[in-house]
């Protein structure tokens, strides 16, 4: 007797992702914001790697500044079919419960977004040139008026 179970395989939208595959290192600028008053340069390092049999990509990401480690954080992105859309499970070393952002990946451009208490955040991952991620991430009280939280460009390391 044969099983004919056929185990899930990840589609096209799973596939796009594997664009953030790789160790990337860049210039970070920070704004002015709640979290970092005043703002800095800073140093980003990124290493995105394919888990669950390509169903996802999972990023360790820390934040450089004054020769130290001044943030990390942990991410799992993905597409969820029954909704068609990419999310970003987030969680960092504010300590914060995890956020759960969620948006689309059109034309090489990943666009999320989160409701977070005291307003939203997006996040962009520009992925239309090989070997560059441009990464853009603003914040919002009302999701309409948008300020620069931070940005960064990544080259493969």
């Amino acid at each position: 007797m044969s099983n004919s179970f056929q185990m899930p395989r990840p589609t096209d939208a799973h596939r796009a992702l594997e664009a953030l595959i790789g160790r990337w290192q860049g210039e970070e600028i920070m704004h002015p914001s709640p979290w970092d008053p005043v703002g800095g340069a800073a140093i980003g390092m990124t290493h995105n790697a394919r888990a669950l049999d390509g169903f996802a990509i999972v990023q360790d990401y820390q934040q450089i500044r004054n020769e130290a480690v001044s943030f990390s954080g942990h991410g799992v992105f993905r597409f969820d079919a029954q909704s068609s859309h990419y999310e970003l499970h987030w969680m960092d070393s504010m300590g914060g419960p995890p956020s759960l952002f969620t948006g689309t990946f059109d034309h090489g451009i990943l666009l999320l977004q989160q409701r977070m208490s005291g307003g939203f955040m997006r996040a962009q991952w520009d992925l239309r040139h090989a070997g560059v991620i441009r990464y853009r991430a603003e914040i919002s009280g009302d999701s309409t008026q948008w300020a620069p939280f931070m940005e960064g460009n990544y080259e493969r390391a």
